[in-house]
C-alpha cells in the first residue's frame, strides 16, 4: 500500500489532503496581501490554472487585515504562511483562514507554539510543519553540522511534539531542500517516520526551464513512489506557471483526472511533409484556447503518424498537401493541408461532446483508402527517407565487433 493511502486525512476548508485523497495542487500569491483586489485576482488566476489550494502570506497587521476580506470572496481553501510572529497567525485564524503554515525556524518559543495549535484545534484549522532547509534551527544545524535530510525530519518531528501537547493532530508536513536528491530523500525519510500527509515541493527551485526540472524530478520520484498528498512547485515566475505545472504533472503520472489538453507532437525527421513546430504551436494555441481535456497528437508525417500516435484521443498527420485526422490511430478524415488545424479543432469538439465510438463510427467512408494511397506514394517516392536500414547495419555492425 502507498504511503499517501495510509496517511491521517485532514481537510483543508472543503479539500481533502491525505487518507488516499486526490493529490492536491498548491500555489502562492506574490502580491501584497493587503491590496485585497489584486491578490484576490490572482487567487482566481491561480484556480483557473488548477490549483485546489493558495497560500497567502500574512506578514504584518495589513495582511491579516487584508485576509479577513479575501478569504470570504476566494473560491479556493485559503493557508495564510506565518514567520517568527505567532500573534499573525492568531489574527490569521481570525480573519477565517482554512489553514496555517508555521516554520519551526522562526517561531521557536514552545509556548508560542503551542498558543497557535490550541486555537487552531477550537476552530478546526489544520496547520502544516513547513521546514525548509534555508531555515533550519540553529541549534539543529550545530548538531547535524548541515542541513542533512536527518535534520529536516529531526526539526519537523520537535514541532509536532510541541503541537502534540496540544492535542493537535490535524497537521500535514513539508521538509524542502533546494537540492534535489536530499530533498528526495528527506521525504523518504519522514514517509518512514510519520504517517501524517506529505506537502512536497523543492524549495527556491528557480526560474524556467531550470526551476521546472528541478521541481518535476523531485516531486515526481516521490509521486511515482506513493509519497506525497499535495504539491506545490516554487519557481520564480509567475505563480500560475506553478499551478499550471502542478496540475498537468498529476494528469501525466494518472494522478487526476484530465482537465486540460495534451498535446503531443513528433521531433520532426525526414519524412516530415510540413512544419512540425509550427502546426503544433498553431494546435495547441487553438485547442487550449477552447479548453478541451483530451490528448492531442500532431505528427509530421502520415506514414507513421497515425500509428505512432495511435494512443492518443485524436491526432492529425501530414502528407502529400493533405491532413489525415485520425482518432485512436484510425482515419477518420482527410483533408486539405490548410484545413488541417481548423479541422482538427472541430472533430476534437465533436469528440469531447459524442465520444470515441460515436466519432469512429461517423467517419468518411473513402478516408481510410485515401490515407492508404497517400502512405503508400510517399513510401515510393521518400524510401528509406531516415535511413533506417543503414542505421540498423551500422549499430549491427558495432554490436558484433
Amino acid at each position: 500500500m502507498d504511503h499517501r493511502d495510509r496517511t491521517r486525512q485532514i481537510h483543508v476548508g472543503r479539500v481533502p489532503v491525505g487518507g488516499g485523497a486526490p493529490v492536491s495542487v498548491q500555489s502562492m500569491t506574490t502580491t501584497k496581501t493587503a491590496d485585497v483586489d489584486g491578490t484576490l485576482a490572482q487567487v482566481y488566476a491561480l484556480a483557473g490554472a488548477g490549483a485546489d489550494i493558495v497560500r497567502i502570506t500574512c506578514n504584518d497587521v495589513g495582511a491579516a487585515e487584508g485576509l479577513a476580506e479575501i478569504v470570504p470572496r476566494s473560491p479556493v481553501p485559503i493557508i495564510a504562511d506565518i514567520h517568527y510572529q505567532y500573534r499573525l497567525a492568531l489574527a490569521a485564524l481570525e480573519a477565517g483562514v482554512q489553514g496555517l503554515r508555521l516554520n519551526p525556524g522562526n517561531i521557536r518559543k514552545p509556548h508560542q507554539i503551542r498558543a497557535v495549535a490550541r486555537d487552531a484545534k477550537d476552530r478546526g484549522i489544520p496547520i502544516r510543519v513547513g521546514v525548509n532547509a534555508g531555515s533550519l534551527d540553529r541549534e539543529l544545524m550545530a548538531r547535524y553540522g548541515s542541513a542533512t535530510p536527518e535534520a529536516l525530519v529531526a526539526s519537523a518531528l520537535k514541532e509536532i511534539e510541541y503541537l502534540a501537547e496540544e492535542d493537535f493532530h490535524d497537521i500535514k508536513i513539508s521538509v524542502k531542500h533546494s537540492h534535489v536528491p536530499s530533498m528526495v530523500e528527506s521525504y523518504r525519510l519522514l514517509a518512514d517516520t510519520v504517517g501524517f500527509p506529505l506537502h512536497l515541493g523543492v524549495t527556491e527551485a528557480g526560474p524556467p526551464p531550470g526551476g521546472l526540472i528541478k521541481s518535476v524530478a523531485g516531486i515526481a520520484t516521490l509521486l511515482l513512489e506513493g509519497i506525497g498528498d499535495t504539491i506545490r512547485f516554487s519557481l520564480t515566475a509567475d505563480p500560475v506557471e506553478e499551478a499550471r505545472a502542478g496540475r498537468q504533472l498529476l494528469e501525466y503520472l494518472n494522478l487526476r483526472e484530465r482537465t486540460g489538453l495534451d498535446l503531443i507532437a513528433c521531433p520532426s525527421c525526414g519524412r516530415a511533409e510540413v512544419d512540425v513546430l509550427e502546426v503544433a504551436s498553431t494546435a495547441q494555441a487553438r485547442l487550449e484556447e477552447a479548453k478541451l481535456p483530451i490528448q492531442v497528437a500532431v505528427m509530421g508525417c502520415v506514414v507513421n503518424g497515425p500509428g505512432e500516435a495511435r494512443e492518443a484521443d485524436i491526432g492529425i498527420a501530414a502528407g502529400r498537401g493533405r491532413g489525415h485526422l485520425f482518432i485512436k490511430g484510425k482515419v477518420v478524415r482527410v483533408v486539405p493541408e490548410n484545413e488541417m488545424v481548423d479541422a482538427l479543432l472541430d472533430e476534437a469538439r465533436k469528440l469531447v461532446a459524442e465520444g470515441v465510438e460515436a466519432r469512429i463510427a461517423a467517419a468518411d467512408d473513402l478516408a481510410a483508402d485515401l490515407a492508404a494511397q497517400d502512405r503508400q506514394v510517399l513510401i515510393e517516392i521518400q524510401g528509406d527517407a531516415n535511413r533506417a536500414a543503414a542505421r540498423r547495419a551500422a549499430v549491427a555492425d558495432v554490436a558484433a565487433r
